[in-house]
């Protein structure tokens, strides 16, 4: 049995959280047809400006917007993990047709988009909001039933240009939601929020 050392000193939480790294998500569009001109110059930017601040990005290992910032973090030599609905490597590449480039760990959660989408967003620190459809929208009501710190980038076009209206008329209050139409501002204000809940510092940058 290993001793234990009665004068052990414990890790102050103020240290920990001042030593991991922030798990930023990007949530946006796969398909981006109806997005507003420039969003996938805007979810790339986003993806290499959470790099260069010491941050994680994670993403649902999927296209179109968030596969555009795992680019952009990885050619700043950031660190991406993809969360992935399928089951496996193959299922991921040969059923659901998504791509394994630009991410340095996939999770194959094989729960599907629906269970894939609960799970990206729990692993989550922050989310980045940038255009989006209806899966768009769901991990935004995940993360705001959760209570998560959230991004929205406006205006970028689809379901999030409708975030503010929906959060209004639920009359749920505003959740720790922030809204930003510049990439660095909208990174600052997340982290903001970010270190306010966890209660100390993190690697922003």
């Amino acid at each position: 049995m290993a001793r234990t050392e009665k004068n052990e000193k414990k890790v102050p939480l103020s240290k920990v959280l001042y030593e991991q790294k922030y798990k930023i998500a990007v949530s946006g569009a796969a398909e981006t047809s109806h997005c507003l001109p420039g969003a996938k110059e805007r979810a790339e930017e986003i993806g290499r400006l959470i790099a260069r601040r010491g941050m994680i990005l994670i993403t649902g290992a999927t296209t179109g917007l968030p596969y555009w910032a795992a680019k952009g973090a990885k050619e700043e030599g950031g660190v991406v993990i993809g969360f992935s609905p399928a089951a496996s490597r193959i299922a991921h590449i040969n059923v659901y047709h998504l791509p394994v480039d630009y991410h340095d760990v996939i999770v194959y959660t094989g729960f599907d988009y629906s269970g894939r989408n609960l799970i990206l967003i729990r692993a989550a620190d922050g989310i980045v909001t940038v255009c989006g459809r209806m899966g768009t929208l769901n991990e935004f009501t995940i993360a705001f039933e959760d209570k998560k710190p959230q991004a929205v980038f406006t205006p970028s076009g689809g379901t999030t240009d409708m975030i503010q209206e929906i959060i209004k008329v639920a009359k749920r209050g505003h959740g720790q939601v922030v809204f930003e139409s510049d990439p660095n501002r909208l990174l600052d204000r997340l982290v903001e929020v970010i270190k306010k809940e966890q209660g100390g510092k993190g690697s922003s940058g």
